[in-house]
């Protein structure tokens, strides 16, 4: 597997990997009537603001993550690859390139994301309800996780 910076030619597999996993996220925590499509929120959720980087397997994208030195805002994976070490080496990468705390959120309902972030030594701080970010017409609840570098 190569982890590498995102190129502006990925943006069509980003769009495949983001829609199809996104469903599957949202069929576990509030409902795929919630659901907007990578086009729709890249922008407004700040895909771009920090780094991006892609993870591919024989040439092809298989999965991405976004984040910066303190926070993970993004980690997709094509349902294709689930269960076969893409997210878990993309989310080391971004530990790996992220400062000494980093932090994610995860909404509830999602166990196979919270195993992940468990399992690669983040904490579970706080418990937090509300509305679901960047579709605030459905209401939410989720874990703040941090991790500390050892």
């Amino acid at each position: 597997m190569n982890i590498r910076s995102y190129k502006p030619e990925d943006w069509q597999r980003l769009c495949e990997i983001h829609d199809s996993s996104r469903l599957d996220e949202l069929r576990l925590t509030v409902g795929t009537e919630a659901f907007l499509s990578l086009q729709q929120t890249a922008e407004t959720e700040g895909l771009f603001e920090g780094r991006l980087d892609v993870a591919e397997l024989n040439g092809l994208v298989v999965g991405f993550v976004a984040y910066d030195d303190e926070e993970l805002t993004w980690l997709y994976v094509d349902p294709l690859y689930y269960r076969k070490g893409v997210g878990r080496n993309l989310l080391r990468h971004a530990i790996a390139n992220a400062g000494p705390v980093f932090h994610s959120n995860v909404l509830e309902g999602n166990r196979p994301a919270l195993q992940l972030y468990l399992s690669e030594g983040f904490i579970v701080v706080e418990r937090m309800e509300g509305r679901l970010v960047g579709n605030e017409a459905f209401p939410a609840s989720g874990y703040l996780l941090k991790r500390r570098k050892e």
